[in-house]
């Protein structure tokens, strides 16, 4: 076996490499990953009593209850305005099912929504509101969330959609 005789100069120029691999290591091991914005996948539940062409509306009902949201094109994340966003719940005025109890609502320019309902009561021990995006240009998307408490007065879904 012959020795390898290592000088200093040596040493720190492996140790430099080393630092200099273990610094890019993240990028070499982590999966590439997509850059952007992914989009909105539909909700389990979303589209249960979806009622297709509800009228647009400035209220639902008597109101009191605020339902907001954005809407943003998957990949750049661009707010998109003029898009048609249909609401429904059970509330304290009808049942989820019930035509007077949908209602829809177009983005402004900035890409947010905001429309005025009845109060949401808990169905099937959720307090939950339904939105859907159906329209040309993008995939359709069902959102369903739940409220943190039946006595919230207002509610958020946001969308990203994907182009068709």
């Amino acid at each position: 076996m012959t020795p390898n005789p290592s000088t200093r100069r040596d040493l720190l120029a492996h140790g430099l490499a080393g630092a200099a691999l273990f610094a890019a290591a993240p990028a070499l091991i982590l999966p590439a990953r997509a850059q952007g914005l992914a989009p909105t996948p539909t909700m389990r539940g979303g589209a249960n009593n979806y009622l297709p062409g509800a009228p647009i509306v400035s209220r639902i009902g008597g109101g009191g209850f605020l339902m907001t949201g954005t809407v943003r094109r998957a990949g750049d994340g661009a707010p998109l305005s003029g898009i048609r966003i249909q609401i429904w719940a059970h509330t304290t005025e009808g049942r989820e099912e019930d035509r007077h109890s949908h209602g829809a609502t177009l983005t402004a320019a900035d890409g947010s929504f905001r429309l005025d309902m009845p109060q949401i009561i808990p169905i099937f021990g959720q307090p939950h509101g339904h939105l859907a995006y159906e329209g040309a240009g993008f995939k359709t998307v069902f959102l369903r969330p739940i409220m943190a408490s039946a006595r919230d007065k207002t509610l958020s879904a946001h969308f990203v959609l994907e182009p068709a």
